[in-house]
């Protein structure tokens, strides 16, 4: 069996300061972990149960810290009735479960109907009790006092699938916090809780079995349906936890199925994400060339770098291949526009592969006026895939942190594909809204109490109600928090690995190659043999230059215009078909 990376070490206490490392998307190269969801069930599943005690040091995390519940009402962890009761029917669950695990060999020496019926009424009560947590219905919506409908957002389509343990309030909750941070309607497929220890069962059938529960299929329905449907230009995916497993699930048959340019539409976003895999292929064997020789290209993608560019005359290049001694331009293909060329060739490199020289393309991102449609420039099947992770989140650090961020091993096991920012924080735990959104996209607050800041809404009836404004746009920790991007030809296979920034200006910069975010001072960073980077080019960005995320907060969007689509004089795009 291959050799398992360095074991994480426990966290320092809380009060730690924060940082944040950015993984550029696996290419497709050689960068991969020793195994992957292709190979046999029973072979992932002894992965799983080695990782889950190796990891077993955050698992304290998935609730910590308790405070603050900057989100009030909507943060899973705040002094509600509503919070109480389902902490309440979750430590009953706990308890019932618990037990009858306990208790379960004791069955063999009954005889066979008692055996059956002490089963039997197990199984009633549990079902009893997670059903008082979890609604009828599969298909939630956030409230509209939060983010009514607005026609600029008619041609988009927002949809969340919850992780584990949520039950139908802190689904509702979840909804609403995402509809308050951008300001857009939240269609929520629930993933229905069966209680933690089940729920954590059924997250190992579904990534190691590939098993498709019914949310599954019914968010496939309808990500199809809204695929398919000329209203909507884009489909943002927001994924949770579990939700990151199913979420990966549906993605793969997406990807089985649908034209190119339908799934062009799609942009997925995932926190703390379970998964196991991460699909996105490149359309085409050339542009998967072209990011292997050039990771910062490729890592910025449609992100605008003017703060790069102010500080460094050095542009982002995007390089295509070309025989020797011909123009460097090529035939276009027939999902997507060519390429800009030029018939000058900038600082040509000899590639290793084949020893012909590639040209550069130039890239200026910061005098561009639109962003390109997300999928232009990368040439993945799909839009845009981020990934946020918490470094001492168990379930991020037994899924993305563990397999998009592993040492290489093996060319033919599958990817996990998408950017990766991975922060260090003293807040930092698993819940999607106290830990994630509420330190990630802090909601804005009062400049002279410090208490939110509320606006007041008419609910139904011509009542008045006071509601969060919106998220804060000054002095965001995270997103203000800047990181080295860029290098390549290290064998990386990345999309413009990335790490924190140093303190100090004329510090070498380098990659840590061994195992997912590993600490150098025991928390959150990555330990393992380094090198120096010797190629391609670093720059220094903050973070909310890469994540496109980030552009959608309180309504906004990123200046882009999706291909086939018009927008009109007012801005919004319509008669969207692809």
């Amino acid at each position: 069996m291959p050799q398992p990376p360095p074991a994480a070490q426990p966290a320092p206490p809380p009060g730690h300061g924060s940082d944040t490392r950015f993984f550029g998307s696996q290419i497709g190269g050689r960068s991969v972990i020793n195994y992957g969801y292709t190979d046999m069930p029973w072979k992932l599943m002894a992965w799983d149960v080695y990782y889950f005690f190796r990891f077993f040091w955050a698992i304290p995390y998935i609730v910590w810290p308790l405070t603050p519940t900057d989100s009030g009402d909507l943060s899973e962890l705040a002094p509600t009735w509503g919070n109480a009761w389902a902490l309440f029917i979750h430590l009953l669950l706990g308890i019932v479960q618990v037990a009858g695990l306990v208790l379960l060999p004791a069955l063999v020496v009954l005889p066979v109907w008692t055996a059956g019926l002490a089963l039997g009424g197990f199984f009633l009560v549990n079902r009893v009790l997670y059903s008082l947590l979890n609604g009828e219905g599969v298909e939630y919506h956030s409230d509209p006092k939060y983010a009514p409908a607005l026609p600029e957002h008619a041609h988009e389509q927002w949809i969340f699938i919850n992780g584990v343990a949520a039950g139908s309030h802190w689904m509702q909750g979840n909804l609403n916090r995402l509809a308050v941070t951008f300001k857009r309607p939240i269609l929520g497929i629930h993933n229905k809780t069966a209680g933690i220890l089940f729920d954590v069962v059924e997250c190992l059938i579904q990534r190691n079995w590939g098993y498709a529960t019914k949310d599954v299929r019914v968010c496939y329905q309808i990500m199809k349906q809204t695929l398919y449907n000329p209203q909507y230009s884009k489909v943002v995916f927001i994924l949770h936890s579990q939700g990151g497993i199913e979420g990966s699930l549906i993605i793969d048959w997406l990807l089985q199925e649908l034209p190119q340019d339908l799934l062009a539409k799609l942009e997925v976003y995932t926190f703390g994400n379970a998964a196991n895999h991460f699909n996105n292929p490149h359309r085409h064997i050339r542009t998967q060339h072209l990011a292997k020789h050039n990771p910062l290209a490729a890592c910025i993608d449609s992100t605008r770098l003017a703060h790069h560019h102010r500080e460094s005359s050095r542009v982002p290049r995007l390089r295509q291949p070309t025989r020797p001694g011909s123009s460097s331009s090529s035939s276009s293909s027939d999902d997507q526009p060519p390429l800009k060329t030029t018939t000058t060739t900038t600082n040509p490199r000899r590639t290793p592969a084949n020893n012909k020289i590639i040209p550069s393309l130039p890239l200026d991102l910061s005098t561009s006026t639109t962003s390109p449609h997300p999928s232009s420039l990368s040439d993945r099947a799909i839009g845009h895939i981020e990934h946020y992770a918490h470094t001492t989140d168990f379930v991020a650090l037994w899924g993305v942190l563990h397999f998009a961020t592993s040492s290489p091993s093996s060319q033919f096991i599958p990817r996990f594909i998408g950017r990766v920012f991975a922060r260090t924080s003293p807040r930092g735990g698993h819940q999607m809204v106290q830990h994630y959104l509420d330190g990630m996209f802090p909601l804005r607050r009062d400049r002279g109490t410090g208490g939110l800041l509320m606006v007041q809404v008419n609910k139904d009836g011509g009542e008045r109600e006071w509601v969060p404004w919106g998220v804060e746009e000054d002095g965001n920790e995270f997103m203000e928090s800047e990181v080295l991007v860029g290098g390549g030809g290290d064998g990386t296979g990345r999309d413009g690995d990335g790490e924190v920034e140093s303190d100090s200006e004329d510090e070498e910069v380098e990659v840590h190659d061994s195992s997912p975010v590993m600490s150098r001072t025991g928390r959150g960073s990555i330990k393992g043999k380094s090198k120096k980077r010797e190629q391609g080019v670093k720059v220094k960005v903050k973070v909310k230059e890469l994540s496109r995320l980030w552009q959608y907060r309180n309504g906004k969007s990123p200046e882009e215009t999706p291909p086939l689509l018009v927008r009109g004089p007012d801005g919004v795009v319509r008669n969207a078909t692809m």
